[in-house]
């Protein structure tokens, strides 16, 4: 790797447009790839995005701004990945593993890709034959809304290679982030997707008038069915309670800058799945990772109740009130 790598952001949305944020503090030129390029003509126009975190000045000089994918990729080291997982199937299919020789990927999707059933660094290690010590995933707690307003926010760099997690680590740390590292990729990965799943539950429950007593039962039980699963898909010692796992839950299930929390909440208020799904203007990662988790479950049959009537709800037409009375008497 060069001796100051280059870095691109994949991705135009709201995290992604945070993360480039970030970078700008301690990198000098960073590849930006975005769909459209009448966002690109108007981020140089203007210095912001158009669609999202619309407050974020940028230095444009700082902005290697460019609508081919393929290009940004040949000419960065480090890639960070913020499209939504929904769609990175079809972002990539113009990609071979070719293009990603040599590279690292960082994930900051927090999302299973649905095709597939795998999370985002198993699907980089598999579809485009990257080595897992070249893939990392970084999470929260962090919503992009407070980055946005420089707000402290704390993010974990995670990697089995931690001296390159401390890297991405070391150019996202600034005065309003605060970084750690952490060599659990997949626990850190996985906890990401689940607790989306669980902010929808929060939203469902805060729709049909659950109040905070509830709530506070339910994420407590939460974070326990979130260690169960990440401790039977890879059983490593961690320590569930930190920032990267119960923070992120937390910041999620009960910020009001959510998605995932106001999606549930659409739905248990009586909107349906494809109502709510229309009415946002942002990608509730929770709907697919409820899916793909029932779904990979199905290998490890870990006791996931909370996990489960989310995906009755949203997947099966399930009453949103009969289906959380049930699972009142399955929490303590």
């Amino acid at each position: 790797m060069n001796k100051t790598p280059k870095i691109a952001v994949i991705g135009g949305g709201s995290w992604a447009t945070a993360i480039v944020k970030m970078l700008c503090n301690n990198v000098s030129q960073i590849h930006w790839w975005i769909r459209h390029t009448e966002t690109i003509e108007h981020i140089k126009k203007f210095n912001h995005n158009p669609n999202y975190l619309t407050s974020v000045q940028f230095d444009s000089n700082k902005l290697l701004l460019n609508v081919d994918l393929k290009d940004v990729v040949s000419k960065a080291d480090i890639l960070i990945m913020a499209i939504p997982s929904a769609f990175l199937s079809d972002a990539l299919s113009a990609l071979t593993a070719d293009d990603f020789k040599n590279k690292q990927v960082y994930s900051a999707i927090k999302g299973i890709i649905p095709e597939h059933n795998l999370i985002v660094g198993e699907f980089f290690n598999t579809e485009y034959k990257i080595p897992m010590e070249n893939i990392g995933v970084i999470t929260g707690p962090c919503h992009a809304e407070e980055v946005a307003m420089e707000k402290l926010s704390y993010l974990t760099v995670a990697s089995i290679n931690t001296e390159n997690a401390g890297y991405i680590a070391s150019q996202l740390n600034c005065r309003y982030i605060k970084t750690t590292v952490s060599d659990d990729i997949y626990g850190t990965e996985y906890s990401s997707v689940l607790k989306n799943v669980f902010a929808m539950a929060s939203g469902i429950c805060h729709g049909l008038g659950y109040g905070d007593n509830f709530q506070a039962v339910l994420i407590s039980n939460a974070i326990q069915e979130i260690k169960r699963f990440v401790d039977a898909v890879h059983p490593i010692n961690r320590d569930i309670n930190s920032s990267a796992y119960l923070g992120d839950l937390m910041v999620t299930a009960y910020s009001q800058f959510s998605r995932n929390r106001m999606f549930g909440a659409m739905i248990g208020k009586g909107y349906s799945v494809k109502y709510a799904q229309m009415e946002m203007n942002m990608i509730a990662e929770g709907y697919y990772g409820a899916k793909c988790i029932y779904e990979i479950n199905k290998k490890y049959n870990v006791d996931m109740p909370i996990t489960s009537a989310v995906y009755k709800i949203v997947y099966e037409n399930g009453n949103p009130a009969a289906e959380m009375k049930l699972l009142e008497d399955k929490l303590s």
